[in-house]
């Protein structure tokens, strides 16, 4: 029932329909290999315009590494309750991504390497960051709408950045991160208003490292209205259309050096 009550939430939301994938093969060429790595990761919807609107913008935004649209969810967007619920599965598809990783910093030492999650992908973000070893960062991860509970502990993943986290959240975004998560519940299995609605909350009990970590790498980013002129209009894709990609992830991308 539950299933069948979300899958008419989607459709009659406008999500369905517009599920397609435009591939950029330039994007993921060896001459921007050796210039650094930038994962894109998709929500529960799987591979669909919404990643190539991000990926796109990053391109014109003069972005320079590599751009690859990694799909951590089984590609079927029927399937969309397994990747949203299956946390055994997402922790493993976040272990494959950070092994991923692992294997292009060996390949290219030095090289900046980002992530970009949107949605569940913003989730699978930041397991993927706490499962990286304990020798090996990436220079940053920016978060679009994540849906992940508010109060989910950052600090590993934060020490697992160079520059740290970017979150961008929206309290526009009610029926996804708002009505949705309280019902079925976050990728972290809390059934709550998401991070990506309201914002990351700092935990009563940190240490004094841990405390620095979020003063000095948590950046949240709350919409406004001069967002609307970039195509972000505070729903929960308005943070994936290509001209918000190019005038503010871009920039951040852009900033990242060489480890």
């Amino acid at each position: 029932m539950i299933r069948y009550v979300a899958i008419r939430m989607l459709i009659l939301s406008g999500l369905l329909p517009l599920i397609g994938c435009r591939h950029f093969h330039d994007l993921n060429s060896e001459d921007r290999l050796q210039r650094g790595l930038t994962l894109v990761l998709p929500g529960i919807e799987s591979a669909s315009v919404f990643n190539s609107n991000v990926a796109q913008g990053l391109d014109e935004g003069g972005v320079e590494t590599a751009i690859v649209i990694h799909d951590w969810t089984t590609g079927r967007v029927w399937n969309f309750l397994t990747h949203l619920c299956n946390i055994d599965r997402n922790r493993q598809q976040a272990q494959f991504l950070a092994q991923r990783i692992v294997e292009y910093q060996n390949r290219y030492p030095g090289r900046p390497v980002n992530l970009i999650g949107h949605s569940g992908g913003g989730a699978l973000t930041l397991m993927t960051l706490e499962a990286l070893p304990p020798d090996r960062k990436i220079n940053a991860a920016i978060l679009l709408a994540p849906a992940i509970s508010p109060r989910y502990d950052l600090s590993t993943a934060l020490s697992k950045t160079e520059a740290g986290i970017w979150n961008y959240y929206s309290p526009f975004d009610a029926f996804f991160l708002g009505a949705s998560t309280l019902v079925l519940g976050t990728i972290d299995r809390r059934h709550t208003i998401s991070a990506g609605a309201k914002g990351f909350r700092i935990p009563d009990r940190l240490s004094a490292t841990e405390a620095e970590l979020y003063n000095r790498q948590l950046h949240q980013v709350p919409f406004s209205l001069r967002m609307i002129s970039s195509g972000n209009l505070g729903g929960h894709f308005g943070a994936t259309s290509v001209k918000f990609s190019r005038n503010y992830l871009a920039p951040v991308v852009r900033s990242q050096p060489c480890l």
